[in-house]
């Protein structure tokens, strides 16, 4: 194939297809924040719901879902399910930061198991939040 008679803008598309979604890709703080959502904290695997056969539900990335697990003793406290993040309904920016930070939730309560108490620094809160925030559903 030659590639010298591809136009550059069809490379461009076909980058950003494979590789996500285009305002992660120019804006350096959402992308960021996406990096550390989805490659170092992993929150797909709790805060996304599978279907049948444990396969991510497309279009339904971290709205929330009924956790697969379970503690093996009684745990009063064990969050059945873990809520929605995407958009961070409910949280202001800075509510939301610190609780990456600090590990508190509005209010100044812990998150209930089996979510950590995250205590990252202040930039790495800051882009998670840009990148949640950023995933809010459009009605």
């Amino acid at each position: 194939m030659n590639f010298k008679r591809i136009p550059a803008s069809l490379l461009l598309a076909l980058t950003f297809l494979a590789t996500g979604r285009a305002e992660e890709k120019s804006d350096p703080l959402i992308a960021r924040g996406s990096y550390l959502v989805n490659q170092v904290g992993m929150c797909n695997d709790c805060h996304s719901p599978r279907g049948e056969r444990g396969e991510f539900i497309p279009g339904k990335q971290l709205t929330g879902s009924v956790l697969g697990f379970a503690p093996t003793v009684p745990m009063p406290v064990w969050a059945p399910a873990a809520p929605a993040i995407a958009g961070l309904e409910g949280f202001t920016t800075e509510q939301a930061v610190h609780f990456f930070m600090a590990g508190e939730r509005p209010g100044g309560a812990p998150p209930r198991p089996p979510m950590p108490e995250y205590r990252m620094n202040h930039d790495d809160a800051q882009a998670i939040v840009a990148y949640l925030k950023s995933l809010k559903q459009k009605p």
